[in-house]
């Protein structure tokens, strides 16, 4: 995959269906370690994440008969919201897989966008096997959240805009969950400068990837329940952003429920803008290794704002 021709081709794609984030810098985390940290906004992104790009890049991308067809997702809610609102502008339809211990809200916010809905499994990833399998049977397009190029190459689009708005960038921090946002994101970033580190963070009670990665094969692990539902869930086997993180991912880190906790409320607190776990994983992978880049000029990735009310007040 030549990610920096297929990401500028992504962000060409998609100009005019989603929105240009701001990055916003932050005081705040960057006293914790003496760096110049900033923000990239994208809970502000339409449909409050990231996924929109690669679901846009993806369906733009179909030829018209099968769009006209319909297609089929698997989501823990961020992916499917955007497929859902993809669909709609586009004025196509489709069903959703979503587990069935899913975010009530971001499920949701999946219906709100018009797409049928339809629950299967506890896990993320065998949710997406059953999908996949019905969109076989119905000859039907499938829509996977991170295991195509042209998926990776959309959520990559938000690293052209990271290059156009930081003059600078010594080290990106993303939240790793199946690998489509980091890979596309890395990918095109160290296309562009070699030197710019790429840190994968994941919550400790769901690291599948980050596991797979070290034992160089996608494995399968039980997850227990995390805040960063966005992230969490098994990997589909054959998961072609195995290899993109082992190319483009320099370092890995864990992060417990409290860090992500606490530092959902720091962003919160300081700069008044709504996060949900996955976002807070990066947040904490920073806090966490921050002493490590005293000097330096990072950016942190927020990659989404959908976090139910319940959930909302547990956290603060």
């Amino acid at each position: 995959m030549d990610v920096e021709a297929e990401v500028l081709a992504a962000a060409e794609r998609i100009r005019g269906h989603v929105r240009e984030t701001p990055v916003e810098p932050s005081p705040s985390l960057g006293e914790a370690g003496g760096a110049g940290v900033h923000l990239k906004l994208e809970n502000l992104q339409i449909t409050g994440s990231f996924k929109l790009r690669g679901a846009m890049n993806k369906l733009l991308s179909l030829s018209p008969g099968e769009r006209e067809r319909g297609v089929v997702a698997a989501s823990s809610g961020n992916h499917g919201a955007a497929v859902a609102y993809g669909l709609r502008a586009l004025g196509c339809r489709g069903v959703v897989f979503v587990p069935e211990n899913a975010s009530p809200t971001k499920v949701a916010a999946i219906r709100s966008y018009g797409a049928e809905v339809r629950a299967a499994a506890t896990d993320s990833g065998i949710t997406e096997v059953i999908a996949r399998r019905y969109a076989e049977e119905q000859g039907l397009v499938y829509v996977s959240p991170y295991n195509d190029p042209v998926i990776v190459a959309g959520q990559g689009t938000l690293g052209v805009e990271l290059a156009r708005q930081r003059a600078r960038i010594d080290a990106v921090f993303v939240a790793l969950g199946g690998g489509g946002l980091i890979a596309g994101v890395g990918g095109y970033l160290k296309a562009l400068d070699p030197a710019v580190e790429v840190v994968a963070c994941s919550p400790e009670n769901s690291a599948v990837m980050h596991h797979s990665v070290r034992a160089g094969r996608i494995l399968e692990m039980e997850s227990k329940p995390t805040l960063s539902d966005g992230t969490a869930g098994a990997v589909e086997p054959g998961a072609i952003t195995l290899d993109l993180c082992r190319r483009y991912v320099d370092r890995y880190v864990l992060v417990s429920e409290s860090a992500i906790r606490d530092a959902m409320r720091r962003v919160i607190d300081h700069h008044h803008t709504l996060i949900e776990g996955a976002a807070g994983v990066a947040v904490a992978g920073y806090l966490k290794e921050a002493p490590r880049y005293a000097g330096k000029e990072i950016v942190i990735v927020l990659c989404g704002a959908n976090i139910g009310r319940e959930r909302l007040r547990e956290v603060l």
